[in-house]
């Protein structure tokens, strides 16, 4: 009885530990998200006017730019999946390489070859695992990025859309892979084509009167090739941002479940430790009185 109760002792020292280490996690996921969201709402604003301010210019002129207008026969597109370099933020990484399958099978059924850039050693790994050819990597900076790394990941994929498709490298379609951050408890992976830009349908009134009357100095073809490289860093940034935020928040949930399991195991265990503790002083006693009730017999038997 004695080692079972020095094997409950032993697992609960070890679950302590893990318990130390998953609350340390906890509270600094916790103090990183407020900064990181922060980020997000810092960023977000110019993203949206950027992407108005390329809107408008295709909206309001006439000249066919492959920023907006897709490609008759495309060949390839480029998938961007932004991951964690780091584990033990639950299914954060998983969705989004996830959602990245799902939008390759559909690219794949258009007729369409997928050329992946990844970012996260999660991602990585995953497709380095299954062999799989990657056609750009960034790591190291998934929780905490600057605009230099998205605008080094933008050069990288502009580059490839302004090659000829023929090309190994060229790309008629450039989409996006990230963790949308939309509360504490809530983070979606999202899909979305950045280039040619997509189409989507809104709910809104439609404005009535006299429409906005637009100049382009010199040609909106000029404004579009000046306007297309801030547009990517910026949609990347911020969806470098959002997925930085979600990965702190995703993180800080896992390792609260973690550290909320720990307690019910040392819980668990101590009932056990002191069951088997009780166990073995009753034996002890039991012991006792029986040596006594053994002398006792015999020195009435010698008398």
């Amino acid at each position: 009885m004695g080692a079972q109760l020095r094997v409950y002792r032993r697992r609960m020292r070890s679950v302590k530990a893990t318990k130390k280490i998953t609350k340390a996690m906890e509270l600094i996921s916790a103090s990183r998200i407020v900064k990181a969201q922060q980020r997000v709402t810092a960023s977000t604003p110019y993203a949206n006017e950027l992407t108005r301010a390329v809107s408008a210019v295709a909206t309001y002129s006439s000249t066919n730019h492959p920023l907006t207008t897709p490609h008759e026969n495309p060949r390839r597109a480029a998938i961007l999946i932004i991951s964690a370099d780091r584990g033990m933020a639950g299914a954060y990484s998983t969705n989004a390489i996830k959602e990245g399958e799902r939008l390759a099978a559909l690219l794949r059924e258009r007729g369409l070859q997928v050329s992946n850039f990844l970012v996260g050693r999660k991602a990585v790994n995953y497709y380095k695992f299954r062999n799989r050819e990657m056609a750009g990597t960034w790591t190291g900076f998934s929780d905490n990025p600057t605009y230099e790394n998205a605008k080094e990941v933008a050069d990288s994929l502009l580059s490839a859309f302004l090659s000829d498709s023929t090309d190994s490298n060229g790309v008629d379609e450039i989409h996006i892979i990230f963790t949308q951050f939309k509360s504490m408890l809530t983070q979606e992976a999202t899909a979305k084509r950045m280039i040619p830009l997509e189409v989507v349908e809104s709910s809104a009134p439609v404005p009535t009167g006299l429409l906005p009357m637009y100049e382009f100095e010199p040609n909106a073809g000029e404004v579009l090739n000046a306007l297309l490289p801030r547009y990517i860093e910026a949609r990347i940034f911020n969806a470098m941002l959002q997925s930085a935020a979600s990965e702190h928040a995703a993180r800080r949930r896992a390792m609260k479940s973690a550290t909320d399991n720990a307690e019910d195991l040392i819980k668990s265990l101590t009932r056990l430790a002191n069951a088997a503790r009780q166990a073995e002083i009753t034996q002890e006693i039991s012991e006792i009185v029986g040596g006594a009730d053994a002398l006792a017999s015999a020195s009435a038997g010698s008398e």
